[in-house]
């Protein structure tokens, strides 16, 4: 696959946006956040939205220039009000009054509504890191892919849990997880790039094994851990959807055949100030320490290292930083043609 710059990635998204309407400081944000996505190899929702997103915003689906502001608030908790805003935009600010709280009450929750997608879950819960915080976040996916399980009625979406934790030298400790096997950015992805799904993934309506992501709407996801997994999405989405007034179940817009309702996304961060529990450097130490064993611990026959939680997406951040980040030959020619649309500098240039 060829390879862009991370700075390059961002101006091309950045540009994109500002074509759009979208003011310069939104478009900024969209164009780090966005290319951040690609830099840690979630390419299910980096540049790869670019062409949906677009698509939307002329449609009417999104609002380039929301005014989101809070509309409930106490001392350790807000609702923001999105203005059918990029998701991005509306979570930044929402982790932002989060941490601000939490310095003072020690945890702070706040939730969203009417928002949008804001693509993967770990950038929000990673915004705690430089505040020696511990970041969580939950989302309502943007189209139901799950029925509640033994069902065949798409009710549940992917909605995805992060949690990021601090160290002091052994790297964050960041999970970023949809409450299916595969989140359907990755089925997108995979689409994309012309390779089939795992097993386990995708099942059709007859409970047999889907594998061409081509076919993807001819069947749905598979929850983690079978019932568990569809209980862990149900769960995500009251905290995320019902508790803020948002899109849940039957009332979720599926943003991939809709581009002009309103989707009223859903989601949460929620911010921890370990320095309200205790010591901040011992904490760390101890996270060093647990990191340390965890990896040093017996492997199994064939195994050649054991990786801790958000280990191998900071790997990727390195490496695409020094070599440039893979952006597949078919939606590169997507994007080369968007920028003829949206008349700026292509991808390349």
């Amino acid at each position: 696959m060829k390879t862009i710059s991370f700075e390059r990635l961002q101006q091309f998204i950045t540009n994109a946006f500002l074509s759009l309407g979208m003011p310069d400081a939104d478009a900024q944000t969209m164009g780090a956040l966005m290319a951040d996505a690609d830099l840690q190899g979630s390419d299910g929702h980096g540049v790869i939205r670019m062409v949906p997103y677009t698509r939307r915003i002329r449609a009417g689906g999104v609002n380039v220039r929301p005014q989101i502001k809070i509309v409930q608030e106490r001392a350790g908790m807000a609702l923001v009000d999105g203005d059918n805003g990029m998701g991005h935009l509306v979570m930044k600010r929402a982790a932002e009054i989060a941490v601000e709280k939490a310095r003072a009450t020690g945890i702070a929750w706040v939730g969203s509504q009417w928002s949008n997608h804001a693509g993967p879950a770990s950038l929000y819960a990673r915004m705690a890191l430089p505040h020696d915080m511990i970041g969580l976040y939950f989302a309502v996916g943007n189209a139901n892919h799950l029925p509640p399980w033994g069902g065949l009625d798409m009710l549940l979406s992917t909605n995805p849990i992060a949690v990021a934790v601090p160290s002091a030298n052994a790297g964050p400790i960041v999970l970023d997880m949809a409450t299916t096997v595969a989140a359907y950015g990755k089925v997108k992805a995979k689409a994309q790039r012309g390779e089939m799904m795992p097993e386990g993934w995708m099942i059709d309506r007859s409970g047999q094994p889907l594998l061409d992501p081509k076919r993807a709407e001819e069947g749905f996801l598979m929850p983690i851990g079978g019932y568990k997994g569809y209980g862990l999405s149900l769960i995500v989405g009251l905290l995320a959807g019902t508790l803020n007034g948002a899109a849940m179940g039957k009332e979720v817009i599926d943003f991939n055949h809709d581009d002009t309702t309103a989707t009223n996304t859903g989601q949460a961060i929620c911010m921890i100030d370990i320095s309200a529990f205790g010591d901040v450097d011992a904490f760390k130490a101890r996270v060093d320490t647990l990191a340390t064993d965890l990896r040093a611990s017996e492997r199994m026959s064939g195994v050649e290292r054991i990786w801790v939680p958000g280990e191998q997406s900071e790997a990727r951040r390195v490496r695409y930083a020094a070599e440039g980040i893979p952006i597949a030959p078919a939606l590169w020619t997507q994007l080369d043609t968007l920028a003829t649309e949206l008349g700026i500098a292509p991808l390349g240039d």
